[in-house]
């Protein structure tokens, strides 16, 4: 808590004062006399602005007398066309429209799905034959034939505002998703898929060869296979691949026949309850609520609490799937997986989704069931090394978590719980997947160090934060939504160089 004694309680503070509370902004509509500009003004106008009145100025108490002595450079009247007119002659008007167009194309090229026939700026220019310099379509002279797109189009801009950021795909491809829409392949996506297809093509796949290429990311095309490779639930050799599949699936399914009617038994009721009431809460809504997907995550949950009895069913492992689940799919499907109907897959395609989900989510959980048994001793080790490693690396924010009370427990047990899937958008989680796939002990070793350079890369709004209630907050709603691969690159290249200086020499750790 903050030491200054005086300072009210954030819960108790007036609600009005409140982050996030609507509160008026006067400078921005009403900005202070600027002489330059409004001589700028007179000359451009030829209109000489109403002198100001005689006298020494009196200072302004209230916004009544401030809105009185000041003048509005946009509010001059109907002038602002001149204005304008007279700016657009020192551009270059090809270099507008060109820049238009891509802009039109992001706001306005569709409407509820469907695209606005001719409705580039291009096709409706806002130069007439006048030569005046029109600021939107309602201002067109009547009988204009753009007349009713150019309404259109600008009634559409005025409701689309405050504008929207794109929306970005939910699992990115190889190119960063930080844009709307699919970027086309670019020659080193083309040239690095076919490095993958080629080393997956041969009899026996390089393991060690494939983990190189994948630490930098995997193609969609080939993740799949990619991901069961490296997990270990198939193996390298090409030709007793299908029969793994046909059994381990097999088995999954003996299981479900041997287990599954147990759920509403006394001694696992609970673990049931508990598994149908985490789904629904789960990302991305769009997907898990699907009653298909969750049947399919209800079931290799509770298989895999039955079969683990040391750790039983624990919050945070329901997340786990997710990835796998998202990633089989699209062994069936081209689209993006948001907004498609999971059921009208063929029921063998669904039958051998949701094995292999289960056995490579088995797999990942071997490695770290310290993680979810009793106490999850797993976690606060991790937690632990984590405070200690911050320490060294960061010491103004060591300090500053310090000085307001700020446990690393109290945040980064989510952290390495879910494996940082509830702080990125699945996108970035896939693609950091990937890495730890391809990274030894990605998931129980190597994310202890992403999770301390996630930790540092927030560092300026860390400090910027003055009070436990306030950096609890930030911490645990960070600003990643519009991540994309870009960022994660940067976040784990950072984390492997903190795992080169540390990893090998633990006593770094301490001082």
């Amino acid at each position: 808590m903050s030491s200054d004694g005086s300072r009210k309680q954030f819960w108790k503070r007036n609600a009005a004062k409140v982050p996030g509370s609507i509160q008026h902004v006067y400078g921005a509509q009403h900005p202070p006399f600027d002489p330059l500009l409004h001589t700028f003004i007179e000359t451009a106008t030829g209109n000489k602005l109403p002198p100001a009145t005689p006298g020494k100025p009196k200072k302004a108490t209230t916004f009544q007398e401030f809105e009185s002595i000041t003048s509005d450079a946009w509010d001059v009247g109907d002038d602002d066309d001149e204005l304008l007119a007279m700016a657009a002659q020192n551009l270059n008007i090809e270099v507008v429209m060109e820049t238009a167009n891509k802009v039109n194309e992001l706001m306005l090229g569709s409407v509820g799905g469907a695209t606005i026939p001719e409705a580039s700026f291009a096709s409706q220019s806002s130069f007439y034959a006048d030569g005046r310099l029109v600021k939107s379509h309602s201002e067109a002279p009547i009988g204009s034939p753009k007349d009713a797109a150019g309404e259109f189009a600008s009634l559409h801009r005025q409701r689309s505002l405050p504008h929207r950021p794109p929306v970005i795909p939910l699992v990115a491809r190889m190119a960063d998703q930080n844009t709307s829409g699919t970027p086309a392949m670019t020659e080193r996506e083309a040239s690095r898929l076919d490095k993958f297809k080629q080393l997956l093509a041969g009899p026996n796949t390089d393991l060690e060869e494939l983990r190189k290429l994948s630490w930098s990311g995997i193609p969609r095309q080939v993740r799949p296979i990619t991901w069961k490779l490296l997990s270990g639930y198939l193996p390298a050799n090409a030709e007793r691949r299908e029969s793994v599949l046909q059994r381990k699936r097999q088995e999954y399914f003996g299981f479900i026949q041997q287990y599954y009617d147990s759920r509403n038994d006394e001694h696992h009721q609970d673990t049931y309850r508990q598994i149908h009431i985490d789904i629904p809460r789960m990302s991305p809504e769009s997907l898990v609520l699907q009653p298909k997907v969750t049947e399919i995550f209800e079931r290799i949950l509770f298989i895999w609490a039955i079969r683990h009895p040391a750790s039983g069913y624990v919050q945070g492992i329901n997340d786990l799937v997710t990835p796998f689940f998202v990633v089989y799919v699209f062994e069936y499907i081209e689209e993006e997986v948001e907004n498609f109907d999971v059921s009208s897959l063929e029921e063998e395609a669904l039958r051998n989704i949701e094995a292999d989900s289960f056995w490579c989510m088995s797999k990942l959980l071997d490695g770290i069931q310290d993680n979810y048994t009793f106490a999850q001793p797993g976690i606060q080790r991790k937690v632990k090394a984590l405070e200690e490693l911050v320490s060294r690396i960061d010491e103004s924010v060591h300090r500053h978590m310090q000085q307001y009370e700020v446990e690393y427990l109290q945040f980064a047990f989510r952290w390495m719980n879910n494996l940082l899937m509830r702080e990125l958008p699945l996108r970035c989680t896939i693609r950091l997947w990937d890495t730890y796939q391809a990274e030894p002990e990605g998931f129980s070793h190597f994310h202890l160090y992403v999770c301390a350079a996630f930790l540092v890369r927030w560092r300026k709004e860390i400090l910027e934060e003055r009070d436990f209630q306030g950096l609890m907050i930030l911490l645990q709603n960070l600003p990643t939504m519009h991540w994309g691969n870009e960022e994660v690159s940067v976040l784990l290249a950072e984390a492997y160089r903190l795992k080169f200086a540390f990893a090998d020499a633990p006593n770094h750790y301490k001082r």
